[in-house]
Parts: structure tokens; sequence; C-alpha cells
């Protein structure tokens, strides 16, 4: 695990506000548009079209200055997890964002995560990021000793579980990072979701993609 985040892809400044106040969160995704709709004036929010780019970069850079911290850890039922990860690419390339979502062995909900990868970011980089998110943020708020990844992309499994080398132009900073964190896991391995199996990540990796196309 890394102790700071990981960067993201080219994101406009805007957009870079945004990430800087999810990681400051922990990634909560809820959290962080709540914080930031409560200080937009008006009745405006991070995606209410009535918001202008000044008011919200406005409203993020007085987050930033604020004591923003991360919300209460929930208890888990052990020290055994599931992790759901999901990236999303508009065009790829094109505005990526990553999600995940960590479950107790019971598969109560315990955090919902995600991230702006970048502007113009690939299927494939928005995946290691998700996982690498993921990861990172379950080993720094539990001590697991088993996890079940659940994951749809056969790109990143041949990767982090079956040998291969990275065959994406640039994550190697993910790959690296998702391997020293899984070496800290006694236990870990993955399922695939088929494009048909549900995936709570996925709209989280949405809502990170519609954080990545705001600009400038």
């Amino acid at each position: 695990m890394t102790n700071e985040p990981l960067p993201a892809e080219y994101l406009s400044p805007l957009a870079t506000l945004v990430d800087e106040v999810l990681a400051r969160v922990g990634y909560e995704v809820a959290t962080a548009t709540e914080v930031i709709d409560d200080a937009v004036p008006g009745y405006g929010g991070l995606f209410d079209p009535a918001t202008t780019s000044t008011e919200l970069r406005q409203a993020l850079e007085s987050l930033l200055a604020s004591e923003l911290s991360r919300p209460p850890v929930p208890e888990p039922t052990g020290d055994s997890f599931v992790l759901y990860v999901d990236g999303s690419s508009r065009g790829n390339p094109g505005p990526a964002g990553a999600g995940a979502v960590i479950m107790d062995a019971e598969e109560n909900e315990l955090a919902r995560l995600g991230r702006p990868v970048g502007s113009r970011s690939g299927n494939n980089m928005a995946e290691y990021v998700a996982l690498q998110l993921g990861l990172s943020e379950l080993l720094a708020r539990y001590e697991p000793r088993d996890v079940e990844v659940r994951i749809d992309s056969m790109t990143v499994i041949r990767d982090v579980w079956q040998g291969d080398d990275p065959t994406e132009l640039g994550v190697e900073a993910y790959s690296e990072a998702i391997e020293i964190a899984l070496a800290t896991i006694p236990n870990h391995r993955y399922t695939h979701l088929a494009d048909s199996d549900p995936n709570p990540a996925d709209a989280l990796a949405t809502v990170g993609a519609d954080i990545a196309a705001f600009g400038p």
C-alpha cells in the first residue's frame, strides 16, 4: 500500500480539486458530494447545471482550507472482506472514473468509493485505478486476512493473478501498488464478473467519469 494517493491521469484544474476533496474524505463519494453541495452557494451542487465553474471552484477551495476529515469507519463482522471494483471510460479513451465497494463477509456495505481517473483515459487504466483504490482504502481502514475481489477486467486479472506483464501503457505504478497491497493480505483471490453480473462499483465509476469530464 502506498502512503500517498497515486495521481490520476490528466484532469482539468476543477476536476483535480474535486479529486483532492475526495482524497480528504477517504474517497467516500456520498460524503464528498454532501460537503460540496453544502459549500456551493444558493441551491446548486456538484452536478447541478446551475452551478457555475467559479462557484464550484470557490466551494472546493474553501473546503480544502477547512478541517475536512474521513467519516467514521463501520465495524466489519470479521477480518474477511469482499471488494467490488469497476472502471468506466466514455469513449475509451475519454473521461474515466474508478469505483470500489468494500463489504464484510456478510456483504454488509462498509464503504462506497470513487474518484476521477483522467479526462482522456481508457477502460483498462480505470480498472487498475479502481483496484488500487479499493485495496488501498481497505488496508487503511481494516486489517484484512482474506479478501475476494470481484472484477470484470480480464486484463487486470491476467496481470495481477495470472502473472502476465501489464499490456496497458502507463499502468505500472498502479500495478506495483496493487502487488504491494495484496502481499500484505494473507489470502486473496478474484471472482470474474460477467457483463450481466451486478456490480455496485459501476455507479461509483460513472460518478468518477462525470467528475473527470469537468472543465476547465
